[in-house]
């Protein structure tokens, strides 16, 4: 059975349908990458499978003890977030509140998990610095860190690597690929990045072109979907340069 499944979901912004009718599953190990156009409904889907935003028709479904609550879940950051003036460990801690139930207070179990995936994102060291004082790529680390403290089964990111420089960049994705491949996390991420889209993931879902497509990675690359819109942002590419 799916971990996470979407059956016949209707999305709007505004009052307005973006997405109609979307099925997709997501397995044990799978790693998603949604892409599309701006405007093409990949946030407010993100939104809807957190229950921040309700779906308009359609129905999500979670299975294998998976739930809302136990998402972790890694947004995009506003300039004010960047500026929080909070440790990193208090961060990191902060991802645990969702087992604390009525305690007012971090216990030795969160602690404890804490320090596992500030250890397993590298940022250890970092734990009595101030949030705003570090990089940005530093700052990314412990918003992924904060996630996994969340979650032991599944990760959604919403453009994780955006504003950072390419190498930076590349040691996020190999961060997040360690975490799908060696730690078992299911992840489910927005991207912009379509080279890196079609390096990690298992899967894509495209939303915004139609049709729309949703099936391994493999299968999308060389689908007319894929043609039109990879040879669209490689135009753009060159206007750019």
């Amino acid at each position: 059975m799916a971990l996470l499944e979407c059956k016949n979901v209707s999305l709007a912004y505004e009052g307005k349908t973006i997405v109609s009718d979307l099925s997709f599953s997501v397995e044990r190990g799978d790693y998603l990458c949604i892409i599309g156009e701006n405007g093409s409904g990949k946030t407010t889907l993100m939104k809807t499978l957190l229950g921040l935003k309700k779906p308009h028709s359609g129905e999500v479904i979670f299975s294998d003890g998976l739930s809302q609550r136990s998402i972790g879940y890694l947004p995009q950051q506003s300039t004010s977030q960047r500026d929080f003036p909070a440790t990193v460990k208090e961060i990191v801690l902060s991802g645990c509140l969702g087992d604390c139930g009525a305690r007012p207070f971090y216990g030795a179990r969160e602690k404890q998990r804490a320090a596992v995936n500030m250890e397993r994102l590298g940022i250890k060291d970092l734990s009595s610095r101030c949030y705003r004082e570090l990089s940005g790529g530093q700052q990314q680390r412990v918003l992924l860190a904060r996630a996994l403290c969340a979650t032991g089964q599944m990760l959604l990111l919403d453009e994780p690597v955006a504003g950072l420089d390419p190498k930076v960049s590349a040691e996020m994705y190999a961060l997040i690929e360690d975490l799908s491949k060696n730690c078992k996390i299911t992840v489910v991420m927005i991207s912009h990045d379509i080279e890196a889209a079609l390096k990690y993931s298992t899967h894509i879902l495209h939303l915004g072109e139609k049709p729309l497509f949703f099936g391994k990675t493999s299968d999308y690359i060389t689908s007319e979907t894929a043609i039109r819109f990879i040879g669209k942002n490689e135009r753009r590419s060159g206007e750019n340069e």
